[in-house]
């Protein structure tokens, strides 16, 4: 087993020591490339590292700084992006061979806001094909691996960014949250991984997978520096209709607060699934908040328990809508054929692997003539059962606690040829999508083999600055845990 490679220091200790004039750009971008010249060839984190690309953004703010300027609040914090992100002039190919090669003509949202803030992108990263699935085994060009266990998945489908941040390649990364995208990959990686409210970061540039549920939102070391990532990429934007037209408070200064009163949520009728030693570690969860002042109550969501059924129903219609425009006429690859719909066929057939041609045939099923109201529009009505099932648990809790993976990271091939033990690995990050609500994964402590396990914490819409209090509360009980186990004292 390997241990990652720890970073030097936070993104927001970068950021100030650049901005300062104390630490270089350039330093800080060459510590990084080092470590993915040392183990992306065993990790494959990445799709493509932007290698020269990132030397000149570093040598750019250097010389900023230098004449008096400010570069920005993320200046020299390098930045992995997930392939699903557009980047004007780079390769953006969702891990499909159906959009090898294609260059965008834009940038996402996410993509020039982070650059306007100074951070510097070092590569785009690997995920299951078009963001469907939960171990990045789906890619089409070859899997990701743990950097804690190489033998084992670091979760999907944003494993690239997850394992990027846990090896030392990039400071932070960004990923996308469709049904638990963010948070099961950081579990299993040992990262802090973010799911934002719906709305709270732009998705404009951001390649659909099902367009009611995806959110972006950041993988880091810390809880401190994802507050600081949402800080500068969250609020408005009107390239992006669904996007919540009003500014978000400071979540660097929500964190200071602590969790004393704060109500506890421990759902009762939870779905059963968990490994023993993550149950363990979310019962000490529990007892550290407790000890902190916090209320623990007891609370019911039934949402936790359809949630997957509707979700399958739902994502895969939205997918199979979205993906409709991969035709071979417009963009991306093309297999010639004898005419124009056997092209489409060919072209789809050679293009998406098995995982997303199987989530196309179901969504389309769910959406055909006959079987609509029967499928599709009864998931939507649950749908709308889960949300209403979220906020009465909100009106008696702040937050819920529950595992974030019911499992540590397990071995290759161990789900592939059971779709339905694959996606039961995402029990408990569904919901909160379908409710559009946010959530968050913290690492705390480890389970079976040595391996990370995480706690998840979810909050009502909007409700980010108190996840933040409890996040950071269990970050902090957490390093001091580990501190005593390396031998500190109190």
């Amino acid at each position: 087993m390997s241990t990652p490679s720890a970073p030097a220091t936070t993104a927001a200790a970068i950021a100030a020591g650049v901005r300062d004039g104390s630490l270089k750009a350039a330093d800080i971008v060459e510590q990084h490339l080092a470590a993915i010249a040392t183990r992306e060839p065993e990790i494959h984190a990445f799709n493509l590292v932007l290698a020269d690309e990132a030397r000149a953004a570093a040598a750019q703010i250097d010389q900023r700084v230098a004449a008096g300027e400010d570069p920005g609040p993320l200046a020299g914090v390098t930045v992995a992006l997930k392939d699903n992100m557009c980047t004007r002039g780079i390769p953006t190919t969702c891990s499909s061979k159906i959009l090898e090669g294609w260059r965008p003509p834009y940038d996402a949202t996410v993509v020039s806001t982070l650059r306007d803030a100074g951070a510097i992108v070092v590569g785009k990263t690997n995920l299951d094909e078009f963001a469907m699935g939960s171990s990045t085994e789906n890619s089409a060009f070859g899997p990701t691996r743990n950097p804690h266990d190489t033998s084992r998945v670091p979760g999907g489908s944003s494993g690239g960014s997850a394992a990027s941040v846990a090896a030392g390649f990039s400071q932070v990364s960004f990923g996308s949250d469709t049904g638990g995208s963010i948070r099961q990959p950081a579990a299993l990686c040992g990262v802090v991984g973010v799911k934002p409210t719906y709305g709270y970061v732009s998705r404009y540039g951001l390649i659909a997978f099902a367009s009611s549920l995806d959110q972006i939102g950041p993988f880091t070391n810390s809880v401190e520096d994802a507050a600081l990532m949402l800080d500068v990429i969250g609020g408005h934007d009107p390239l992006d209709s669904t996007s919540i037209p009003q500014a978000h408070p400071s979540l660097r200064d929500a964190m200071q607060q602590d969790v004393a009163g704060l109500r506890i949520g421990r759902i009762t009728d939870l779905p059963e699934g968990a490994d023993p030693d993550v149950v363990e570690r979310l019962e000490v969860a529990f007892d550290t908040l407790r000890a902190a002042g916090a209320k623990i109550v007891d609370v019911q969501v039934p949402a936790f328990t359809f949630g997957l059924t509707a979700y399958y129903l739902i994502a895969p219609a939205e997918a199979s809508s979205n993906l409709a425009r991969y035709d071979g006429v417009r963009y991306g690859m093309r297999v010639e054929a004898a005419d124009t719909n056997a092209m489409y066929g060919a072209t789809r057939a050679a293009g998406f692997g098995d995982e997303v041609k199987r989530r196309i045939m179901l969504g389309t099923y769910a959406l055909s003539a006959g079987y609509y109201d029967a499928y599709y529009g009864k998931a939507l009505k649950v749908r709308r059962l889960i949300s209403d099932d979220f906020d009465r648990a909100y009106q008696h809790a702040d937050v819920l606690l529950t595992p974030t993976s019911p499992s540590v990271a397990f071995q290759f091939g161990a789900k592939g040829d059971n779709p339905l033990a694959m996606y039961l690995c995402d029990t408990y990050t569904i919901p909160s999508n379908l409710s559009g609500q946010p959530g968050m994964s913290v690492p705390f402590g480890t389970g079976a083999h040595g391996l990370p396990v995480g706690v998840q914490v979810l909050a009502g819409t909007l409700q980010e600055p108190t996840m933040f209090r409890v996040a950071a509360a269990l970050e902090a009980a957490a390093t001091k845990e580990r501190g005593l186990q390396n031998g500190g004292v109190r």
